[in-house]
């Protein structure tokens, strides 16, 4: 029965033309289509190959958007509708059945039919029940589990009617329903949609098969884009006036968060179902997080190397020696540098301990083994200012410095090179150039950058050396360690004032320890930076790596978006989806790199001696800040391009 003239009819049309660019021209497909539709009824648009009729459902469908002219569902002008308004009309009110199926096929039959139900945000245990129930009513509850390839043809079209009915799919939109079946499945499928009429469903068929055309009670016959005949069957019944099941969409934060997780598992199925793919896309992702975690351990690694370096010479220290700096050819000419001087310095409130140093270069000899050495002449607060102990024996004090006594303490290098068959020397005699002397202490052994490594260093009191080696009065020089609480520059500042006093001329200069390691410090940290950079470059290029890996699973999972819009999906859930899948894509390659860096910090433990990679926490932090970040900033182009696809076009990439 035609509408009343007062009631508004399910989908209306005036004047619709639709249009598409052809060589400098255009091709119009529809022109000047006028089209009531009743809910209720059940139409057959036919026509031949190229007639329109497709492109008229997919207006109807809201696939597709009219070039010019009105279109109206239950009174809402369509064409005033954003692209999300038009997602929530396929969603609440259409639902599809395609021709070749448009099913995915990393989906079982199950996940298939829920997939409508995920964009209105109804539960998980809402959607798996309802989509039991629709695959049981049309006989397929013993294959819920498989996926598309496993089923027939007309297994698959059922699974598509099933999913047109997730949402209530109160206008069923048919295209080509039987065009991909053999006879039997197709005299099935309209069965199914005959029953779906006799419920209340409004459904449009669209074929060029007139046996097809025969089950609906009206027939619209469309040739070169107009429509030349509507004609009603003489017994058609009118619209039963009954309204197929309504489910209403859910809203509010738990639909959001369930969308949210169902996009997680959709990216997470799409990585798993390309995995090579998924790994290769990591791969720059891996290599520039480890590179810049690497770097950073590396660097503070070296760092902490230097410095304990640099401490084995002595922590907060001031090294006071004759001349105006290193290299002056009258230092050896200044003899102002005199054990009075340690004395004065030592009484200083900013002073923790002193020592006097002299030195000389002898023969160190022991029975028939000679070698030479550096005899350091120091006082008792040498091994402290130092921070050095022994590992046997014992160290001299005050009252060797006063008596001159005729002991040393020597370092690992001087025990094992003069005492070769010996663990402990400790009571041994060692002649120096003319001297003997006994050995009362053996140092521990510290690693030094500084110096020959294998050189010999035997220690003695500063008086012995100066009377009983050299014979002269003054020292080569003094060492001041400074208290902890006293800021170095301020130290350095009182040294050289009290100095300059006692002395009456600045005849010395100082070398402060500090500096030594902020200049390192500050040398290291530049470096690391540098090489943080570069390795940041493989980063980026590793980012770009995953921008464009993603633009072609966009280019290749076209079809796939279009079927998610066609079900109702949003422009937010697609990009959404895209969007996780290049997070988790860059987060799993973050941890990866992160593990790698890890691994390789151990092979270094392992076999690098006792350099130690040095891995920093807030680096790792911030290397999973930045994973997060490039999958952000390098997924949102595919994202946005996958997001801003037109559902009819990408349909139509199968």
């Amino acid at each position: 029965m035609p509408t009343p003239a007062n009631a508004v009819p399910l989908m209306r049309m005036r004047g619709i033309r639709r249009e598409y660019p052809s060589g400098d021209g255009v091709f119009a497909a529809l022109s000047d289509i006028d089209l009531d539709i009743d809910a209720g009824e059940m139409v057959a648009v036919v026509g031949a190959s190229g007639s329109g009729k497709s492109t008229l459902m997919n207006i109807l469908g809201c696939l597709d958007r009219a070039t010019s002219g009105s279109y109206q569902v239950e009174g809402r002008e369509t064409d005033q509708l954003a692209q999300d308004e038009l997602a929530a009309l396929r969603r609440e009110h259409f639902g599809f059945i395609f021709q070749r199926y448009h099913l995915l096929t990393d989906l079982s039959a199950l996940g298939n039919v829920e997939m409508p139900a995920i964009y209105s945000g109804r539960s998980r245990s809402e959607r798996d029940s309802r989509a039991r129930a629709l695959l049981g009513r049309l006989g397929l509850e013993e294959r819920v589990d498989h996926r598309p390839g496993q089923l027939s043809g007309g297994q698959q079209q059922r699974v598509s009617i099933a999913r047109a009915l997730m949402n209530g799919g109160k206008v069923i939109l048919a295209d080509e329903p039987t065009g991909a079946l053999d006879s039997a499945s197709g005299e099935e499928v309209m069965r199914i949609l005959e029953e779906l009429h006799a419920d209340g469903h409004t459904v449009i068929l669209v074929t060029h098969d007139m046996k097809v055309a025969d089950h609906a009670d009206r027939v619209i016959e469309i040739v070169d884009g107009r429509i030349v005949a509507d004609t009603r069957k003489p017994d058609a019944k009118s619209p039963t006036g009954r309204s197929p099941e309504k489910v209403a969409p859910h809203t509010g934060v738990s639909a959001m968060i369930d969308r949210f997780r169902e996009a997680f598992y959709m990216a997470v199925r799409a990585m798993d179902a390309h995995r090579m793919r998924t790994f290769l896309t990591m791969l720059g992702i891996i290599i520039g997080i480890a590179s810049v975690v690497s770097v950073v351990a590396l660097g503070n690694g070296s760092r902490q190397m230097i410095l304990s370096q640099i401490s084995a010479l002595g922590t907060n220290t001031l090294d006071i020696y004759p001349g105006a700096d290193f290299g002056d050819l009258r230092s050896g000419r200044v003899q102002t540098l005199v054990p009075a001087d340690a004395d004065a310095l030592a009484t200083q409130p900013y002073v923790d301990s002193v020592t006097p140093t002299v030195s000389s270069s002898v023969t160190a000899q022991v029975g028939n083994i000679a070698a030479s050495a550096t005899v350091q002449g120091v006082g008792e607060g040498f091994f402290r200012v130092r921070g050095q102990d022994v590992t046997t024996g014992h160290l001299f004090d005050a009252g060797s410095i006063r008596a001159r006594a005729q002991e040393v303490v020597i370092d690992d290098n001087s025990r094992t090179t003069l005492f070769p068959d010996l663990a402990d020397p400790v009571g041994q005699i060692i002649v120096l150039g003319n001297m003997p002397a006994r050995v009362i202490g053996v140092l521990e052994r510290k690693q030094s950058g500084f110096g020959n490594p294998d050189a010999l260093n035997i220690y003695a009191p500063y008086t012995t050396v100066m009377t009983r080696m050299l014979g002269q009065h003054y020292l080569r020089g003094i060492t001041v360690r400074v208290k902890d609480d006293v800021p170095m520059s301020a130290a350095e500042q009182s040294v050289t004032r009290f100095m300059t006093l006692r002395h009456g001329t600045r005849d010395f200069f100082i070398n402060n320890t500090d500096d030594i390691r902020k200049t390192i410090e500050a040398t290291t940290q530049t470096m690391t930076l540098l090489v943080a950079a570069i390795a940041v470059i493989s980063l980026v290029v590793g980012g770009i790596g995953v921008m464009n890996i993603m633009l072609v699973s966009v280019t290749e999972r076209t079809a796939e978006i279009g079927v998610r819009m066609a079900v109702g999906a949003r422009q937010s859930d697609i990009m959404q989806q895209f969007l996780i899948e290049a997070v988790l894509v860059c987060l799993v390659g973050g941890i990866l790199g992160v593990l790698l860096a890890l691994g390789l910090g151990k092979l270094v433990d392992n076999f690098g001696g006792d350099f130690r990679m040095i891995f920093s926490g807030n680096a790792i932090i911030a290397a999973f800040f930045s994973s997060t970040a490039i999958g952000v900033a390098f997924g949102f182009l595919p994202a946005r391009r996958a997001a801003s696809l037109d559902p009819v076009d990408a349909l139509s990439r199968n």
